[in-house]
């Protein structure tokens, strides 16, 4: 539980010494990006910098950062949880709280493409940039990757997206890339083109960006199909939550079932965890630490 009084002492921070906020993160406690096990639970917390602030029929539902603060930190005190993905904002409080010791942190980069925008699928750089990435002592970038074959701006998305990943890879820290197919509907508005085939694709496309893969790993849906969309690389995979509502049963199901390939590493969950229907976050979060880290939940180091 984030204490008020601390909570509190971070807003007042941010007036009398904004300096803290860079430090705390930069000289927090470092550990290897994987674990022993080769396996990650990361909790995916780069949601608001896109606009995305509904969880289910709450409009509003992430938009408090006193209780997005207060679940994160509740998440991460579980064991097996190895760190956070989010905008620099929540990453620099997080460590100015003291979350972030020892834990993984990742940068999340493109969140141009706000929700429900025409220009959604032009999704630029407007959170961390590779140099930032870097010097912030960051252990990963984060770059989502949405492909619609209609819209103009996918090919500049595409086209910055190689280019972060050759530049993050230069200097030897990963980049995880989403890629997800979309459509669009008569208002122009895009959309997740749920489609196995259309995902398998996404993921050739996005295994190929770069001058080099040799840091790439890929965060995907648990698609009842997922051995077909891992076996399209070799790249270790992550897989994402959504919103899934009451139907946070047949989620971890699919998180279980998809465990079972090689190269799927792990979780990337966000509201799914953070904002369970339940409302019983570490209890949702030990499940996901289990599937994770099987018995051993020593994944950090």
């Amino acid at each position: 539980m984030l204490d008020r009084n601390h909570y509190a002492a971070l807003c007042e921070s941010r007036i009398f010494e904004p300096a803290s906020l860079q430090r705390a993160l930069r000289d927090r406690k470092r550990r290897t990006l994987a674990g022993k096990d080769g396996n990650l639970l990361i909790l995916a917390a780069d949601h608001t910098a896109r606009g995305m602030i509904a969880v289910g029929s709450d409009p509003l539902a992430v938009a408090d950062r006193y209780e997005l603060l207060d679940r994160l930190m509740r998440g991460l005190s579980v064991p097996g949880v190895d760190g956070v993905m989010a905008s620099a904002d929540i990453l620099e409080e997080l460590a100015w709280l003291g979350a972030l010791d020892g834990r993984v942190a990742i940068g999340t980069i493109n969140r141009g493409g706000i929700k429900g925008a025409l220009w959604e699928l032009d999704d630029r750089i407007t959170a961390y940039d590779p140099e930032h990435i870097a010097s912030a002592g960051l252990d990963a970038g984060k770059l989502l990757l949405r492909i619609e074959f209609t819209d103009p701006g996918v090919a500049r998305t595409i086209e910055m997206c190689g280019e972060v990943v050759t530049k993050l890879a230069d200097q030897g820290i990963a980049c995880m890339v989403e890629p997800l197919p979309y459509l669009k509907d008569d208002s122009g508005h895009a959309y997740l083109d749920t489609r196995d085939e259309e995902l398998i694709r996404a993921v050739a496309i996005a295994s190929g960006l770069g001058s080099s893969s040799a840091y790439t790993w890929l965060k995907i849906p648990a698609t009842p199909r997922i051995a077909e969309v891992a076996a399209a690389t070799t790249m270790p995979i992550l897989l994402l939550g959504g919103d899934p509502g009451d139907k946070a049963g047949e989620v971890i199901a699919g998180w279980e079932h998809a465990m079972g390939e090689p190269n799927v590493r792990g979780l990337i969950p966000g509201r799914a965890l953070l904002y369970p229907h339940d409302g019983n976050v570490e209890g949702v979060v030990a499940t996901a630490a289990r599937i994770v880290h099987g018995h051993d939940t020593g994944g950090q180091s």
